[in-house]
């Protein structure tokens, strides 16, 4: 009777121990998942921040680009208001010099009773145009040049076979500059082609086109 007891009681001890490692590797798969969820989540933090701080970087970067050309063209227009501070001041100094070339030139036409008178001036003159060269005040030199509507101011045109056209051949006024930059136009008159040798150049160009 005790052998067919101990012959029963053995499928028992086998299911328990079936049952009891199943449940071992349930809780080991729980346990591998609790430990892999946070990491991955951490690692997913990590990659965001990354991104974010990259993202900051370029800001950062194109804001000081911005503040650096901001600061440069500042920069510029300050110096700029200094080299052309004394525009209007020049402006008005400029007529007293052409009025004593002016008288210069008329002294000269008339004897020689006046040279000492002369010399003074012509002195003064110097002085003038030194002082206005310290300013940056440079004169343009318009006679024997092309015809240039930046710096000239066309007050007529006069026939000439020396000059080529669109020539400067005399000046009423003389121009300036200030730091390259136009203070007052140079007045002047523009040479233009005889009105024979155009007339001859047309009759010319009619006659080879009916050839």
């Amino acid at each position: 009777m005790a052998r067919k007891r101990k012959k029963q009681q053995a499928p028992e001890l086998e299911i328990v121990t079936e049952t009891s490692e199943k449940m071992t590797a349930e809780e080991t798969e729980e346990v591998a998942t609790e430990r892999t969820g946070p990491l991955a989540e951490l690692q997913n933090a990590i990659e965001a921040a990354n991104a974010e701080a990259g993202k900051n970087w370029d800001l950062y970067l194109r804001e000081r680009a911005d503040l650096e050309n901001a600061r440069k063209r500042h920069q510029r227009d300050k110096e700029d208001a200094l080299r052309f501070a004394n525009d209007r001041l020049l402006k008005e100094m400029i007529p007293v010099l052409d009025n004593l070339e002016r008288a210069v030139d008329h002294a000269d036409q008339d004897n020689d009773d006046n040279q000492g008178l002369l010399e003074g001036v012509n002195m003064t003159i110097n002085q003038f145009r030194k002082a206005l060269e310290d300013f940056g005040v440079k004169p343009i030199n318009a006679i024997g040049t092309n015809f240039d509507p930046n710096l000239h101011q066309a007050m007529g045109h006069l026939e000439s076979a020396e000059q080529a056209p669109n020539t400067v051949v005399s000046e009423f006024q003389k121009g300036y500059l200030l730091h390259e930059r136009l203070l007052r136009p140079s007045m002047v008159m523009v040479a233009k082609a005889p009105t024979g040798e155009t007339d001859d150049s047309t009759t010319e160009n009619q006659a080879s086109t009916e050839e």
